[in-house]
């Protein structure tokens, strides 16, 4: 995944089945690829809101499979597991799918 644009394409096509498999809610995408600070060894950063909250084993799947889909490593954060310090930044900047 080179752009945003490729980024938000793929989470599309597969934010049905992210919710019906993971009871995903909302996703979005934060961090140095929305600001455009991306270099060639960064991960993705996302943010999700859980319908369900998973268990830590689910929760490590779903970034697994985030990172297959996207063919980038995946940061995968909850949106209610925001360090407090960094909520205000992360959520002006997240663009959700």
């Amino acid at each position: 995944m080179q752009s945003i644009k490729e980024i938000n394409e793929v989470l599309r096509k597969h934010k049905e089945e992210l919710y019906k498999k993971y009871k995903v809610k909302e996703i979005g995408i934060f961090g140095s690829f929305i600001r455009g600070e991306q270099r060639k060894r960064s991960d993705i950063d996302i943010l999700v809101e859980f319908e369900e909250v998973p268990d830590l084993l689910k929760f490590i799947e779903i970034e697994r499979y985030l990172t297959r889909i996207l063919k980038k490593k995946v940061d995968l954060v909850r949106k209610e597991g925001i360090r407090p310090e960094l909520k205000d930044i992360i959520l002006e900047e997240v663009v959700y799918i």
